[in-house]
């Protein structure tokens, strides 16, 4: 393996389709043809700048087709009474998904999910309650992290999750306290000495606590028919002066009563490790989770002090990471396991299937889609630990914990559905249209050139011409090229042909099957 590339000076090498296609991959969940000839015709640069603009907020989701007393059909129920959880829940679910699907050159969605595996919730069972924390999520997306982390620390949903809600003067609960110190901001770092991890020490997460008293949660499942919300009660909170240990400077914090939490924020951020913990974390999620002592000197510290420098905002981190010569070093490029949503969103965006035309049809397929990554481990608004999903923390095994027995078997299932028959949401079925597919790539005839494009779309490292012989045989087993170009032609010159029609759609269903299942379209 020849050395790295481990400059951050912006990228100057060719940016051709592979470069555009690497670009689109890492950023955005639904790849498609269409995606990544955008960003090759706008350029590097201008591709980032696309990527990282701040959209308006999507419209919320709606009631899809269920009696609700209080939410008439096709209107929003995120501001109106609680009442039903059970169809408000699948809504959350499918709009959820929804958003990732968005075939659009912006990674503000990638970006939602990177701050929900740090900031992670489970066992909420109010869906006003998880609407809330996506939608703030999605409003510090590419914003300050210093001010995300201020927004979820008396977030009602984070309040639930770890207990802040019950954190009292009388009863201290150090959940919060511990994992803002270990796993929101600044990290453990080595163990010092007893209690002390370099970074912080045990009595920084009693003193925290402390700090953090007086805040809970309102409106849980309709309560008081309340909206989700938090509020300071100034009897529960420690009103006693506080000392932090000398890991932050022995500081003294004296009753400031709703404003507190956000002070002790504003003096963990004054410390530079904060920067370096969050920027390994985007460097796992958009990289590589290898992080080399090179890579830490090189790369992580120039990003850490961008981050600093800019006041903890996160977009120019970005900016740098995804312009920069590391970035599109070409061994970084297939490096990556697909998470469940990486893997299965392009099946149906890369090969063009229909849409639903009614609403609760599209709710119905995106639930399809939601439910698909619970099955292949991977939860939205529910992850297992409080550290996230293991893929982006636990070594050795780093994302390769997406790939086991079971899961395998599904994504191997996952993938003959969709080919086969594709998926019933509500009264339609939603198929990849093969035929239209193809007829995008440069010279389908030739079965040849048709299997190099279609892995040039769905592998990251093209393909070799081995390769192209043994997915050949899925297509025209032992059978020479000519065979295939005649059947195609006949097909073209009379695409009423419904037999021909059907025996075509039949061998490409049997090869994009074969390359689907291969190992070469897990890799990103």
């Amino acid at each position: 393996m020849p050395p790295l590339n481990l400059s951050l000076e912006p990228y100057s090498g060719i940016f051709g389709p592979e470069q555009a296609a690497h670009l689109v991959r890492r950023t955005i969940f639904s790849f498609t043809q269409e995606l990544r000839n955008e960003a090759l015709a706008l350029g590097l640069q201008a591709s980032v700048d696309k990527l990282l603009t701040i959209e308006a907020m999507p419209d919320p989701p709606l009631n899809y087709g269920v009696v609700d007393l209080a939410v008439p059909i096709g209107e929003t129920w995120v501001n109106a009474i609680f009442e039903q959880t059970g169809y408000r829940r699948r809504s959350m679910a499918a709009w959820t998904a929804e958003q990732m699907a968005r075939q659009e050159l912006n990674i503000r969605e990638k970006m939602v999910l990177f701050w929900h595996n740090h900031f992670p919730i489970a066992d909420i069972n109010d869906p006003h309650f998880i609407y809330k924390y996506s939608d703030t999520l999605r409003q510090y997306a590419l914003g300050n992290f210093r001010d995300l982390t201020k927004a979820i620390t008396i977030d009602p949903t984070m309040l639930r999750y770890l207990n802040g809600n019950s954190n009292t003067r009388n009863a201290p609960n150090e959940n919060y306290a511990r994992e803002l110190l270990e796993l929101f901001t600044i990290g453990k770092g080595p163990i010092a000495g007893p209690g002390d991890y370099t970074n912080y020490t045990e009595e920084d997460i009693k003193e925290i606590a402390r700090i953090l008293t007086g805040w809970r949660d309102v409106g849980y499942l309709g309560r008081q028919q309340q909206q989700p919300g938090s509020i300071f009660i100034a009897a529960r909170h420690d009103q006693g002066s506080k000392q932090l240990s000398h890991r932050f400077d022995n500081i003294i914090i004296n009753n400031m009563g709703e404003n507190e939490y956000a002070h002790l924020i504003d003096i963990i951020f004054s410390k530079d490790e904060v920067a370096r913990y969050i920027c390994r974390k985007l460097y796992r999620w958009f990289v590589y989770y290898d992080i080399s002592t090179d890579i830490e000197s090189n790369i992580i510290d120039p990003l850490a002090q961008t981050l600093v420098s800019n006041d903890y905002n996160i977009l120019p981190v970005l900016r740098q990471l995804l312009s920069s010569e590391h970035f599109f070093d070409s061994e970084l490029m297939g490096c990556q396991i697909k998470n469940p949503y990486e893997f299965i969103i392009p099946i149906f965006t890369t090969f063009k299937a229909n849409s639903p035309s009614q609403l609760n049809n599209q709710y119905a397929f995106y639930n399809v889609i939601f439910n698909a990554a619970v099955l292949l481990d991977m939860t939205y608004y529910g992850i297992p630990q409080v550290a996230g999903w293991k893929a982006y923390y636990q070594e050795p095994v780093y994302n390769r914990y997406w790939i086991n027995n079971v899961t395998l078997g599904i994504r191997t299932s996952a993938v003959d559905i969709v080919m086969l028959t594709g998926i019933r949401a509500g009264d339609e079925r939603i198929l990849p249209d093969l035929l239209g597919f193809i007829d995008s790539l440069s010279n389908p005839s030739d079965p040849n050139k048709l299997i190099e494009d279609t892995a040039n779309l769905i592998f990251t490292n093209g393909i070799t011409t081995d390769q192209i012989n043994f997915f050949k045989e899925a297509l025209i087993p032992g059978l020479p090229d000519f065979e295939w170009t005649v059947e195609y032609n006949n097909y073209l010159a009379d695409p009423n042909d419904e037999l021909l029609r059907l025996s075509i759609l039949l061998k490409l269903s049997t090869l994009f099957r074969k390359m689907l299942n291969s190992p070469d379209y897990h890799l990103q």
